[in-house]
């Protein structure tokens, strides 16, 4: 039986005009449909409430496939020559910062705890 050769690999030649401009961003959210998936890009500056969308790429299940891939592998060729990348620790959401002082009927704290100086709630200029 002859051998099968595998088709080789085809080479792209990819061209990046130099005047292409990089865009920051520090902020993605990533939603799908059915057919595609939505990775929109923001920048959040600090005391800055709203974040505007600057970036949207619509990818193919199999191509968003594809490029965690690739991000894998350019993820653990940098922490080979640089270090394990330290992630930072989880922030509260939106929902845990706007609903933390509100409380169920059963999560009450009684005057007891208070007296008992179980009070855990900020001092007046703490922030939460």
């Amino acid at each position: 039986m002859p051998e099968t050769k595998k088709p080789e690999p085809r080479r792209l030649n990819l061209e990046i005009p130099s005047s292409l401009s990089a865009t920051y961003a520090n902020f993605a959210i990533i939603t799908h449909s059915p057919w595609e998936i939505f990775l929109d890009f923001a920048q959040i500056l600090p005391n800055v409430q709203k974040a505007r969308v600057q970036t949207r790429i619509v990818l193919t299940p199999t191509n968003a496939k594809m490029l965690l891939k690739a991000l894998q592998e350019n993820v653990t060729r940098y922490e080979n020559q640089h270090g394990e990348i330290k992630m930072p620790p989880r922030q509260p959401s939106l929902a845990d910062q706007l609903f933390s002082s509100v409380r169920g009927e059963d999560e009450e704290e009684s005057d007891e705890d208070h007296e008992n100086g179980d009070d855990d709630s900020p001092d007046e200029g703490d922030q939460a």
